[in-house]
């Protein structure tokens, strides 16, 4: 602290407060949305009016979002599982024709000689069982 009178202090202090009661008090900054709120068409009041339409569109603009979201994922899983389907048909294609040429009569051969059994020479023979000799 300096020396000085306390009456000197008191004075300097009641000149620095009376100009802060001078200067003008702004709450809301002069910007164009607040000069369209306030002087423009809408009116404070209209726009809190106006509330729970703009966030029911709010909402239903969220749930549109939504919905595209979810239907965008169902494309990308069908197109995966169409890829997969037509991947198995392949599968599916390739064993059967596999099947196919191993159940030849000379690839059936092939593979039984390997388990050393022979094609028959004669031909089959019918077995007849009579009943009378039960």
């Amino acid at each position: 602290m300096s020396n000085r009178f306390r009456t000197e202090i008191e004075e300097e202090q009641a000149e620095q407060e009376a100009i802060a009661e001078e200067a003008p008090k702004t709450g809301i900054p002069e910007n164009w949305f607040t000069t369209f709120l306030s002087k423009g068409v809408i009116s404070t009041e209209t726009a809190t009016g106006a509330l729970p339409f703009i966030l029911f569109l709010a909402a239903l603009g969220m749930i549109y979002i939504g919905n595209m979201h979810m239907a965008e994922n169902n494309i990308r899983e069908i197109d995966k599982l169409s890829k997969e389907v037509k991947e198995l048909s392949w599968d599916y294609k390739t064993t059967k024709a596999d099947l196919a040429f191993k159940s030849t009569l000379n690839e059936v051969t092939k593979l039984a000689d390997t388990l050393g059994l022979k094609e028959p020479v004669s031909p089959p023979q019918k077995i007849v069982v009579k009943e009378d000799a039960q």
